[in-house]
């Protein structure tokens, strides 16, 4: 993608992250990887005002810190660009405080296997951080720590982290996280969950590899159940 869709596509997902529920006012942040350079949200600029040309952008190598852009990146760009600088399977990063994975990581709950699903991210768990304050290279290096062989975190009395190859692949996991976060907290309200073995969770893994959330190219080779096939199976049914 050009420049400029990257751009769009970083505020059209910022305001999805608030249509959805995921995110509040000027906090969290997205960043996408372009080439050499990473392009990030920039810091304290509402959702509902952001425009493409406030885009900031970061160089992943030289001068540590160093931006472009008419406003200042998020407050957070140490963990943006240290993940991208050295997971190069990462496009894309999403950060929010949304409700659930928030109210999670204030109790430092990880999420447990409660549900297939969370083979998205990686394993069996999603780690929840020791608490640093924001913007800081100590929050960043806990957040890499956390996100070992895993696509999400949670951030201690913070937020969450998602990854993803490209920026709707990370919005399909930020819902995913919430809706899990929200599933552990009821389910845990109640009584005791059972958790999925570590062996289940692998094999699920394995599976996601040709599941799950597929861009728009791939989901357009596959191909629709034949009408005949649907044919035959309500003649049966009638037949019966």
């Amino acid at each position: 993608m050009k420049e400029k869709d990257l751009r769009e596509s970083l505020v059209a997902r910022c305001r999805d992250l608030e249509k959805f529920g995921l995110n509040q006012g000027t906090a969290g942040n997205l960043s996408i990887r372009l080439d050499d350079t990473m392009l990030i949200t920039p810091s304290a600029v509402p959702y509902d005002q952001l425009v493409p040309e406030m885009i900031a952008s970061m160089p992943l190598n030289g001068e540590y810190g160093a931006w472009t852009g008419p406003l200042p990146p998020s407050s957070e760009w140490r963990i943006h660009l240290d993940i991208l600088k050295v997971r190069s399977d990462v496009g894309a990063l999403i950060h929010t405080h949304s409700l659930y994975a928030t109210t999670l990581s204030m109790l430092r709950k990880p999420i447990l296997a409660v549900h297939y699903m969370i083979a998205a991210f990686g394993g069996p768990t999603i780690r929840c951080t020791d608490y640093a304050p924001f913007g800081t290279k100590e929050l960043s290096d806990l957040a890499l720590a956390g996100l070992e062989d895993r696509m999400g975190v949670l951030l201690g009395s913070h937020g969450m982290i998602v990854l993803g190859t490209t920026l709707d692949e990370a919005m399909w996991r930020a819902v995913e996280l919430e809706t899990l976060a929200k599933m552990f907290y009821l389910a845990s309200s109640i009584g005791t969950p059972a958790i999925l073995d570590d062996e289940e969770i692998a094999r699920i893994v394995e599976r996601f590899k040709t599941y799950g959330y597929k861009p728009p190219k791939e989901r357009a080779g596959r191909k629709p159940p034949k009408e005949k096939s649907a044919l035959r199976v309500k003649t049966k049914a009638r037949a019966g």
